[in-house]
């Protein structure tokens, strides 16, 4: 299979995840919109979230599935299965101690890390409380099914970890809808999602050791012991929990300053709700992707086959995300009122905020989406400590600028610290990659970078003029259907310009496509040839 049909697959599942997420956050609007039960939800599952992404997906995807892979090449199925078994014991006895630990400290957590602005309004404190509480189960089932997916990459079964976070978006679905259906208040709706949160775990764990023993590993539970395996695991999974979860701790040092102000912590997961499309579709579906490539590559001595994954990685994603950023620069605000202008979150005249930050967030897109993209070439090469010290630097750099624009700003001061963020680090682990000469020198990339940003460019003038144009179609009185059509229209209209400009002035050609798509590997593929990286 092809690297182009390895990031479809995952980003098809990743696309359905997201396009349900956009049902959930419009109900979710409708239902709470910014108010104190949404500020209390949002920071409630912030914290689980954050825990997940740190010891969960950013950890066993940096760590776990270079180590599996070779595993596999040196000790064969069983070896890769004595050593899942090993790493199984040791993660649910720790993330049973630490799940323990923290539900008898959620007070405290919650007043002096989660939302200390809430402490000083009871009812909203007690209630963030409870729900965080609920939620925080959730990591231990999707940290084991983090693992567990990583054992499905690693063996070239991509879909069904893409697809097992569909359920998260398809049950608290389901939950709102429920709540809509009797009428229920905004609290009863806030602890039906937090239950429907923990009922989702445990569906997603369920999917992913299903697809696990289907491909011929069944996975026993083992006394925890620490073997040289496993501590060489905790050795390169400490610095990668952090590095991966980078965006997630800054959006919890995000949460924790806007809590000091009514709605804010609400208005920006709105807005990251719609970003997190793109960065989704394409930028986790090339992280997943690309790291157990890489690490192949690397294994086998094929260095040049390694160069050519980072460089057609780096291309496909500034492909595909720099229309997505410029959209958002400029049409931040009739998407915000599309999706989420109704019922309460209307009635907070919510869209001006969410939308500043979403078009603030645009600016950002292409450096998170980067920052997956080169993350994998350090990963592979089992060097964590390296982006571990650069994503402390961004957090530095996010802390600072966050505190320093949030009292003249507000929330979208935030979002500025989240981007400036994000590019700092992407820069940084260029820079290193480049230096360290694992970064070849790809004339075609170099060529291209400049003319996709041009075409983007290009894109987002024509559709700020068309917003313009078309401001009475797309402002509050104009009927959803007049609205959606015309925002839709535009859309399509500024991505078919964007292509044409891009294929026409050389940003993107159709024989480099062609060549990706039907470029198969298998386990004995022979070198990508120099050519390809000069094309």
């Amino acid at each position: 299979m092809s690297l182009v049909k390895k990031f479809a697959t995952v980003a098809s599942g990743t696309l359905m995840s997201r396009a349900l997420g956009f049902g959930r956050e419009m109900l979710m609007a409708a239902a709470l919109g910014t108010g104190p039960i949404a500020d209390a939800f949002n920071a409630a599952f912030q914290f689980p979230n954050t825990f997940r992404r740190l010891f969960a997906e950013g950890a066993f995807n940096a760590a776990f599935v270079p180590l599996f892979a070779k595993e596999i090449e040196t000790h064969g199925t069983d070896g890769a299965k004595r050593f899942s078994e090993e790493v199984f014991g040791v993660l649910f006895t720790a993330l049973l101690a630490l799940t323990i630990a923290m539900e008898l400290a959620m007070p405290l957590i919650v007043r002096y890390l989660v939302a200390p602005g809430f402490a000083d309004t009871p009812g909203k404190f007690e209630t963030t409380v409870r729900l965080a509480t609920i939620m925080f189960p959730y990591l231990i089932c999707m940290s084991l099914g983090a693992m567990m997916a990583g054992m499905l990459n690693s063996l070239r079964r991509y879909f069904a970890a893409a697809v097992a976070p569909v359920f998260l978006n398809i049950i608290l679905i389901g939950v709102l809808a429920y709540a809509w259906y009797k009428g229920s208040d905004a609290r009863t709706v806030g602890f039906g999602l937090a239950w429907g949160v923990l009922a989702a775990g445990l569906v997603q764990l369920a999917i992913v050791w299903v697809a696990v023993r289907h491909a011929g590993i069944s996975i026993g539970f083992r006394r925890p012991r620490m073997t040289p395996s496993v501590k060489r695991l905790l050795i390169l999974a400490l610095p990668a929990a952090i590095t991966g979860g980078i965006t997630q701790i800054n959006q919890l040092i995000g949460t924790a300053i806007a809590s000091a102000q009514d709605s804010a912590v609400s208005s920006l997961a709105y807005a990251d709700r719609i970003y997190q499309l793109p960065l989704g579709v394409v930028g986790v579906a090339v992280a997943i992707v690309l790291l157990p490539e890489l690490s192949r590559a690397l294994k086998s001595g094929n260095l040049i086959e390694a160069a050519n994954l980072q460089n057609r990685s780096v291309e496909f994603t500034l492909f595909m995300t720099l229309p997505a950023a410029a959209a958002l620069l400029v049409m931040s605000e009739p998407i915000v009122r599309l999706v989420y202008e109704r019922g309460a979150f209307a009635a907070n005249n919510s869209t001006p905020t969410v939308a500043a930050i979403l078009a603030i967030f645009g600016l950002g897109l292409p450096a998170f989406v980067l920052i997956k993209a080169f993350t994998p070439g350090y990963f592979a090469r089992e060097d964590t400590r390296t982006p571990m010290i650069f994503a402390a630097i961004s957090v530095a750099v996010n802390v600072t600028t966050a505190l320093t624009l949030f009292p003249s700003m507000g929330a979208p001061g935030i979002a500025v610290a989240s981007a400036v963020a994000g590019w700092v680090n992407a820069l940084m682990l260029l820079a290193v990659l480049i230096r360290r000469g694992h970064w070849g020198r790809d004339v075609p990339l170099l060529k291209r970078i400049p003319r996709l940003v041009l075409s983007a460019a290009v894109m987002a003038a024509a559709l700020y003029f068309a917003e313009h144009w078309f401001a009475a179609r797309l402002g509050p009185g104009s009927p959803l259907l007049i609205k959606a059509t015309t925002l839709l229209a535009l859309v399509a209209g500024g991505a078919l310009l964007y292509f044409v400009t891009a294929f026409a002035s050389g940003g993107a050609d159709f024989g480099m496509i062609r060549r990706n798509i039907k470029r198969g590997r298998t386990p004995n593929a022979t070198p990508v040839a120099k050519a390809d990286l000069d094309e």
